[in-house]
């Protein structure tokens, strides 16, 4: 058997397909009506699928790219039936994916070359970022990996205590200050306390607010130029956290956030409690950002390395 197969196990491959539900049954329910009495897929039923990859979440831009290649399609193949549409779909989407997610990852992994490996983690108050963080570095220490964690957001007290409750639980070292301290000076002690305990990864926790972006982006460029002191190619990964279940606003968020800073990577978070999983399918494609972690339920193990094939395939199960 493959690692691949060992990694994504059954009882995994269970999580994201329950995780999954809503937004494919949401999306088979439309797409049930858009194709509806027809046998042959011509432009009313391209019209109907594109307001049903709108809905879905997928974005406009993105479901203009799918529809473009459906049309090719059907322009080569001269004939396609609405009966493998659903077949289409999930070559082209997974194509798609393909284009920015390269490479396969089947477990939660870094380049042991580079010790000590920063994660800068970025995203919005509420979005699940410190409860993705804590849920990473269970995962990593299960992996045998020696994880510091840094509690950056100093602007919110609950931030720094919520944290702190992950590391406790976790059983991983945390390095905080006090509430309104410099987050680059979190950042710096956070990875000077890293390389003296030899530690193989660094998850440094930031503030979520948007509302000032100059201030925003001064504030993570500072962070990277203090942590860059210890060690100069500091952070190796930008993880933006999105929040699934907010379908366009986290397209909002991945514009403001881009901007601000250089973004890596993607988790996106509380996909099972909605229908708007799509939005991993646009974001990914728009921002060529690859999607790292997706977040389908409560549980630690409830957060999993994405892996398009897999998504793909329950998405459109």
């Amino acid at each position: 058997m493959s690692l691949f197969k060992n990694i994504f196990s059954k009882e995994k491959k269970e999580t994201l397909d329950k995780g999954l539900e809503k937004s494919n049954a949401s999306f088979f329910g439309k797409l049930s009506k858009a194709v509806a009495g027809k046998s042959k897929v011509d432009d009313d039923v391209l019209d109907n699928l594109e307001e049903v990859l709108v809905a879905s979440d997928v974005g406009v831009a993105t479901t203009l790219k799918i529809i473009e290649r459906i049309e090719a399609r059907v322009a080569r193949d001269k004939y396609l039936g609405t009966d493998e549409l659903n077949k289409i779909l999930r070559e082209e989407i997974a194509g798609l994916l393909s284009e920015t997610n390269v490479g396969e990852a089947t477990e939660f992994s870094i380049p042991r070359e580079k010790k000590p490996y920063v994660i800068m983690v970025v995203g919005v108050n509420g979005v699940g970022k410190t409860t993705t963080i804590g849920k990473l570095a269970a995962q990593f220490k299960r992996k045998g990996l020696k994880v510091v964690l840094g509690a950056g957001d100093t602007f919110r007290a609950a931030a720094i205590d919520q944290l702190q409750v992950w590391a406790d639980r976790v059983n991983v070292p945390i390095v905080k200050q006090k509430m309104g301290s410099d987050p680059a000076s979190v950042a710096f002690d956070t990875v000077q306390s890293a390389v003296n305990q030899d530690a193989d990864v660094v998850i440094i926790d930031t503030a979520g607010r948007l509302h000032n972006k100059v201030n925003l982006m001064n504030e993570l460029s500072k962070i990277k130029r203090v942590m860059q002191k210890t060690i100069a190619e500091a952070p190796h990964d930008v993880l933006l956290v999105l929040d699934g279940s907010t379908g366009q606003n986290a397209f909002e968020q991945a514009k403001q956030f881009t901007k601000a800073t250089e973004v890596t990577s993607l988790a996106v978070t509380k996909l099972d409690g909605t229908a708007k999983g799509g939005v991993v399918i646009g974001i990914s494609d728009q921002f060529q950002i690859p999607v790292k972690y997706i977040g389908v339920g409560e549980g630690v193990d409830d957060l999993q390395v994405f892996n398009k094939h897999e998504f793909v395939d329950s998405f459109f199960k």
